[in-house]
């Protein structure tokens, strides 16, 4: 299968609100955030990592109503969708895969949804990096309980509903209860059992035995 590797630097579009994509995109390397700007503030509703398609939906839904951000540097590795649909014609199991993982996103949507309205502050943060624990453990990212997260407190900020001041309080709360340690760009998870119950963290939305990387870039690229 044919594809084209991209490298952003921090900040870069992928693609912006109103685009209408003839591609879609794996995560190769590093973050993407699904964000919209909503009464001059930008709204983070997604981070993807290593292995996710954050615009598959491209293949059926032809105009972006958000835009996708590299947070940090990324590589991405862009498909047509030309291509993607001769695959899917000949294999179905790849288009049961692509099904699944379309399914897998929509119950973390729901997830960050039901966090950003019933939880506090310390909650959702704390649930952010659960989830984030588990899914980069998925894919080998996580390197003894230290996370490597290109995040801003903006970021952090954006994605949790809060504002600046209150992300670094919560991270300093988590800090002094001794939940985690939080140096430049990288996390530790001191106590991920405590840290799981502060958050009511269940990794069960997130089907992770079940879960694996996209099949999509197993070919040659360009």
């Amino acid at each position: 299968m044919r594809y084209k590797l991209r490298t952003l630097d921090n900040g870069a579009y992928l693609v912006r609100e109103g685009d209408r994509p003839t591609n879609s995109i794996v995560v190769v390397d590093g973050v993407v955030a699904r964000q919209r700007v909503i009464s001059g503030r930008h709204q983070i509703s997604s981070f993807y990592i290593a292995g996710d398609m954050p615009d598959l939906h491209t293949l059926h839904l032809p105009v972006m109503d958000h835009e996708l951000r590299s947070v940090g540097s990324s590589t991405v590795a862009s498909v047509s969708h030309a291509e993607l649909r001769e695959m899917m014609r000949d294999s179905p199991g790849l288009t049961q895969a692509f099904w699944r993982e379309t399914l897998i996103h929509a119950a973390i949507y729901r997830e960050w949804i039901e966090n950003l309205g019933a939880r506090q502050a310390l909650g959702r943060i704390a649930h952010l990096l659960c989830e984030l624990a588990v899914r980069m453990e998925l894919v080998g990212l996580l390197d003894n309980g230290s996370l490597h997260l290109p995040f801003t407190q903006q970021d952090i900020a954006d994605a949790c509903g809060l504002s600046v001041v209150h992300v670094n309080r919560t991270i300093q709360e988590l800090r002094r209860e001794g939940l985690i340690e939080w140096r430049n760009h990288t996390v530790q998870l001191l106590d991920r059992a405590r840290l799981e119950e502060a958050a009511e963290f269940s990794r069960e939305y997130l089907h992770a035995l079940e879960t694996t990387r996209s099949p999509v870039c197993a070919g040659s690229g360009e």
